[in-house]
């Protein structure tokens, strides 16, 4: 379990990374709007995510692409989504700094993501 954890958060990590210099170079070089920059370089950082988790986190190699990739990709639109409403709620609801806010907001959907990932994304189906 400690190698799973190591992995999801180092893949995580270069997948945000990917992300946001994606975004950087999109934007500023290139002019294009900010929302659009920013879902292609989701789309690109989730290769990232995808492919590491597949091979490192949950070495699911054996699995079909079928299978797991759109759950994957459910999951981690879902993230996004969490992330966003949970920060939108912590921002306006409570008295938190928005740093503090982010903090929270990034383990929770961080763990929530790994879970889904594990017991459902990645997880062999019946069928398989």
């Amino acid at each position: 379990m400690n190698r799973q954890f190591y992995w999801f958060a180092v893949i995580g990590v270069a997948a945000m990374a990917t992300h946001f210099l994606l975004v950087s170079l999109l934007l500023v070089p290139l002019g294009m709007a900010p929302l659009l920059a920013n879902v292609l370089a989701y789309l690109l950082a989730f290769q990232i995510s995808y492919w590491g988790h597949r091979r490192k986190t949950f070495e699911a190699d054996h699995l079909a692409h079928s299978q797991t990739l759109p759950r994957f990709f459910a999951v981690s639109c879902l993230s996004f989504l969490a992330n966003e409403a949970l920060y939108f709620a912590l921002l306006h609801y409570t008295a938190l700094d928005y740093r503090i806010a982010l903090i929270v907001v990034l383990i929770a959907v961080a763990a929530v993501t790994f879970i889904l990932s594990k017991t459902w994304a990645f997880q062999e189906s019946e069928s398989t």
